[in-house]
Order: C-alpha cells, then sequence, then structure tokens
C-alpha cells in the first residue's frame, strides 16, 4: 500500500504541476478571446455540418426504401449545403485559431527576449547561448501549439462528437449508453501515454538546446576549429546531439503511434459490441432501416474526432515541457533596481571593504576590497589572470549584486541610485569588443546615441583613429562590419569601441584591457586619444601594459582577489614589492616584443 502511494504521489503532483503551467500558459491567450469566440462558431458550423451529413443519410436511405424519388432534388442540393457548411465552418474556425496562435508566439517569444535582456551577469555564465536560442524558437513554438492547435482541435472534434451524440440519443438511446461505455478504458489509455509523452518531450527539448549549442560554437569558432584539427571532434559532438534528439522523436513517435491503434481497437470494439447488440429486437426498438444505417455511421464518423482528441494529449504535453522551460527563463529574477536617486553628477568612488562571491559559489572572488579613486583621476587594476580585476570593475555599473561592504559615489551607496542614471555616466571598452551587425557609424553611435550626427560620429572616429582604416574602406564609416565585427581586425574592432565610448563622453570611464588587441602602432596613437578622452573623467583602467599603467593616479595591485599595493608609479616602484616585480617582468616583455 505505501509503494503505491509513493509511485501515485510524485505522478499526481506532476499531474497538478503540468495543470498549473498550463492555465498559466492560457493566460497569454486570454486577450485574443473574441477571436476564439468566432473560431468556437465557426467549428460549431463544422460540427453541425457533421451531424446534419448522417441526418442526410438517414433521408436518402428512407426515401430509397420508400421509393419517393421526387426527394431527389432537395437531397442533392443538401449535399452541396452540407459541404459549403464545413467548408465555411473550417476556414473561420482555422483562421481565427491560427490569428491566436501567431500572436501568441510573438507575444511569449518578445517577452522572453525582454526579460532576456534584464537578467543578471551571472545568469549567462551558466546557461549557453544555444540552450536560449532553442528556447527562443523551438520551444515556443511548442507552447503556442499547446494553447492554440490543441484548442482548436478540441473546439473542433468536442463539437462535431456533441453533434453526433445528440443525434445518436435522439435515434436511440439505449444503444449510445452502450458505446459511452468504452469511454473510461479510452481515458485510462490517454493519461497512461500523457505521462510518457511529456517526459519525451522534456527530452527532446533539451536536445535541441544542445544541438543549437554544439553548431553555434562551431560556427562561430571556425578558424580555431580549423586550425586546430578540432572539425572531426565537433562533428562528433554536433551527431551525438543530433542522435540523442532523434532518439527521443523516435521514442515519441512509438508512443503517439501505439496510442492511436490501442484506442481505434477499443472504439472498434465498441462498434461491434454495439452491432451485435443494435440487431436484438428489443434494443433496437422501431427504428427504421435509414435510422439504423444512420446511427451506424454515425458511431462509425465517432472514430476521427475521438482519435484527434486523443492526440491532444501529446500536443499539450509537448508544451507544457516546453512552457517549464519559459517559465524558468520568466521567472528569474531581473537586476534589481530598488534605487529611488538620479546620478546627477559624478564625484569620488570608493570601495569600503568590500566583499563579493559568485552565486551559487562559495570562494569569494573580492575580499576586504578598500579603494579610493577621487573625481576626475585614474585607478589602474594591476594584477595575473584570476585576481578580481574584472570582477571589480563590474561592480561599478552594478553588473553583479550582492557583495558585502560598501560601494560609493559621492559618498552614497551605488545601489540608492537607479540603474538608468548610474550607467548613463559611465563609458566601457571591453577586452572582448562586441560589435553588432550594422555599419560602423551605427556601432559607434549605438543604442542611446542613436541620433548622434554624422558630424559628432566623425569627431569620435577620428579621435580614435578610426578614420585611418575606414578611409580605405568602400564606403567609409558607412561600411558594414558583419556579426561581431568579423569583417574587422581586432584591434579596427576596439578602435570603433573606444570611439563609442568617446562619442557618449561619460564622466567614469572603465576600460578594460582596451589595447590588448592593438599592435605597437596603433597603441601609440590610441593611447593618445584615451589620454585625452581620460582628462577629467573619473577612469578604471584594467591593463597588463606599462604604457597604460605608469600614468595612472593610483595603481592597485590585486592577488587572489585582494589589494595587496597601493599607490603611485613611483612610490610603489620605492616599495620593491609586487609591483616592481611586475615591472620588471612586463619592461622584458615589452622591451622583447
Amino acid at each position: 500500500m505505501t509503494s503505491e502511494q509513493d509511485k501515485s504521489g510524485p505522478d499526481a503532483m506532476r499531474s497538478k504541476e503540468g495543470w498549473s503551467i498550463y492555465k498559466r500558459l492560457l493566460t497569454y491567450v486570454m486577450p485574443y478571446w473574441p477571436a476564439f469566440l468566432v473560431s468556437f462558431i465557426g467549428f460549431a458550423i463544422y460540427g453541425a455540418g457533421q451531424a446534419l451529413s448522417a441526418k442526410w443519410l438517414e433521408q436518402v436511405v428512407d426515401t430509397v426504401q420508400r421509393e419517393d424519388f421526387e426527394q431527389r432534388t432537395w437531397l442533392a442540393l443538401a449535399v452541396l449545403g452540407i459541404f459549403l457548411m464545413r467548408g465555411v465552418g473550417t476556414f473561420i474556425g482555422n483562421y481565427s485559431i491560427a490569428y491566436v496562435g501567431r500572436e501568441t508566439v510573438h507575444r511569449m517569444r518578445s517577452e522572453v527576449f525582454e526579460h532576456l535582456l534584464f537578467l543578471p551577469s551571472h545568469f549567462y555564465s551558466y546557461h549557453a547561448s544555444g540552450e536560449l536560442l532553442a528556447k527562443l524558437t523551438y520551444n515556443v513554438e511548442q507552447v503556442t501549439g499547446a494553447v492554440t492547435n490543441a484548442i482548436k482541435i478540441f473546439l473542433r472534434e468536442t463539437l462535431t462528437l456533441i453533434g453526433l451524440m445528440a443525434y445518436m440519443f435522439y435515434l436511440n438511446w439505449k444503444l449510445t449508453l452502450i458505446f459511452i461505455a468504452a469511454g473510461p478504458l479510452i481515458g485510462l489509455v490517454v493519461s497512461m501515454a500523457s505521462k510518457r509523452m511529456r517526459r519525451l518531450s522534456r527530452r527532446i527539448q533539451q536536445s535541441v538546446g544542445d544541438i543549437t549549442e554544439s553548431a553555434s560554437e562551431a560556427i562561430k569558432g571556425y578558424q580555431v576549429v580549423r586550425v586546430f584539427g578540432g572539425a572531426s571532434a565537433e562533428r562528433q559532438r554536433f551527431q551525438e546531439a543530433s542522435l540523442r534528439n532523434k532518439r527521443q522523436f523516435m521514442k515519441l513517435v512509438v508512443t503517439q503511434s501505439l496510442n492511436t491503434p490501442v484506442i481505434q481497437m477499443l472504439i472498434a470494439v465498441a462498434l461491434s459490441t454495439l452491432l451485435y447488440l443494435a440487431m436484438h429486437p428489443d434494443v433496437m426498438g422501431d427504428m427504421t432501416t435509414g435510422g439504423f444505417v444512420a446511427f451506424l455511421t454515425a458511431a462509425g464518423m465517432l472514430t476521427k474526432p475521438v482519435r484527434q482528441l486523443t492526440d491532444i494529449s501529446a500536443i499539450i504535453q509537448r508544451g507544457i515541457a516546453a512552457a517549464e522551460s519559459l517559465f524558468e527563463v520568466l521567472d528569474e529574477p531581473v537586476e534589481q533596481d530598488r534605487g529611488n536617486q538620479r546620478l546627477e553628477k559624478v564625484g569620488d568612488i570608493e570601495f569600503k571593504q568590500l566583499n563579493f562571491t559568485y552565486p551559487n559559489t562559495t570562494k569569494p572572488v573580492l575580499r576586504d576590497i578598500s579603494l579610493r579613486l577621487p573625481q576626475g583621476k585614474s585607478l589602474a587594476l594591476v594584477g595575473r589572470s584570476g585576481s578580481g580585476k574584472s570582477t571589480l570593475a563590474s561592480l561599478l555599473p552594478r553588473f553583479n549584486d550582492g557583495w558585502d561592504g560598501e560601494l560609493l559615489i559621492n559618498g552614497v551607496p551605488v545601489e540608492s541610485f537607479t540603474l538608468a542614471s548610474l550607467r548613463d555616466q559611465i563609458s566601457l571598452v571591453n577586452q572582448n569588443v562586441v560589435l553588432f551587425n550594422g555599419t560602423i557609424a551605427e556601432n559607434i553611435a549605438y543604442g542611446a546615441m542613436a541620433g548622434a550626427t554624422e558630424e559628432q560620429i566623425l569627431a569620435a572616429a577620428e579621435a580614435a583613429h578610426v578614420n585611418e582604416f575606414a578611409a580605405r574602406l568602400p564606403d567609409g564609416i558607412h561600411t558594414p562590419v558583419g556579426e561581431n565585427g568579423v569583417l574587422l581586425s581586432g584591434g579596427q574592432r576596439q578602435r570603433i569601441a573606444i570611439a563609442r565610448a568617446i562619442l557618449k563622453d561619460a564622466p567614469i570611464l572603465i576600460l578594460d584591457e582596451a589595447t590588448s588587441a592593438l599592435d605597437t602602432e596603433s597603441e601609440r596613437h590610441i593611447q593618445q586619444a584615451l589620454e585625452e578622452v581620460m582628462k577629467g573623467r573619473t577612469t578604471l583602467v584594467i591593463a597588463h601594459r606599462l604604457s597604460t599603467i605608469e600614468k595612472a593616479d593610483i595603481i592597485a595591485v590585486m592577488d587572489d582577489g585582494k589589494v595587496v599595493e597601493q599607490g603611485s608609479h613611483p612610490e610603489l616602484l620605492d616599495q620593491q614589492g609586487a609591483y616592481a616585480k611586475f615591472h620588471i617582468l612586463q619592461s622584458d616583455v615589452d622591451m622583447g616584443s
């Protein structure tokens, strides 16, 4: 008894969760209830047409038996009327439900994408881009199938079923009750199949994410794949993901394919029992020959709607499994923007005894950081890779939250400022430059700067030495850069990113290895541009090159998440500590290059 309870408990819970997810899903289609109403009317017309076709057959048989051939004209016209009726009903129903479906796809896809734009940085650290793209494409389509196609089939076939059953009750209620007796068995088969189909649907969606991820990484990294001989490994990884998808899909097909014939067999048993009992005088009663034939025909016509209704289960289970993955994204907490102050003017920036640990990890990345960056001054962060420099810089625009200690601007915690006003005061140049598939000008005047004039864009391009290479391109700054700037060199991409920061003209500037992808000649030009743009701006610099570090007002040496030394370049050299060793090492590297 206990084992049965343990077994049924999780199933009941999953069923309850599934229904809860489906109800939430239906909220996305509720705004389009007028279209649903029109669809209902259309399918009601279709269902009435099905019932009328059985009634028409009864009239034909009885007319032939009576040899009343004068009725042939209206019987012939009735055929045209019934088919016209069914056609009009089908068109109205299908068009209305398709409208609802595409509106739902658009709404849900837009909502998920908009939510993704505001999720914190750590979310993207744990979710591959291929997985998220699969959710936006494949999973959304599966979800809308559950709330549109499933409802379309449900409305059409249920109304057909009601029409035929009502007509059968009208002809002979005893025979109809015998036929209905097969219902519980059909329900049991559908329930068992539904649970398996939902599990398989969830696995299929996961495998689609694996396929997208594998293909996306191989395509983006095609140069590394080819140079390092990774083609066979990537081919194998993709094929394994594709095979997993195929296997899970075929298991789903087997379940669906077995489900349909089993249900049809149950209906056949009910029909054969019906036929046997129908010929008993007590059951047949005073039915006419036409009525008897029409009854059997209507019973036979029930097989299609019953089969279609059982197929709904597969569509709904796929939708519920997809909805789970989408709601997981939608339920992820977005960046917390509880600030109620606008940051109008930037003063001193201060880190006070600041500690930070990434979510879902235990080792602190930053430990007891205390730094002060006066307004208009520059702070260079120096240290080995993994020492916490980029993490510290990411806290200033609040790409990561949840630190202990204080991070202050103008003596006010940054959490007190609205995210929009805080980030409006910051320009950023990353080591990994992000460019969008547009022109050079569109990438410089990106986002809120899209309204910049041609003169302003050209001035920023000139300051960042973008014009030096843009002048040689066919359309100058209006030349397309390709996906993520694939048509440009690393140094050219970085100069565009610097021009973007120059155009924004924000009082806080974050340079995260901003000159790492530049050759020596380009770096000399860019260094001059950066020195110009840094004047009067509060600048946080992460760099390895001495030319960038030495001119900083304050240098902080980081190791294992802590600041081990801080001061000016001469002061740190005099201390003969970690910075002095780094300086000697870097001098050797620069001389060697």
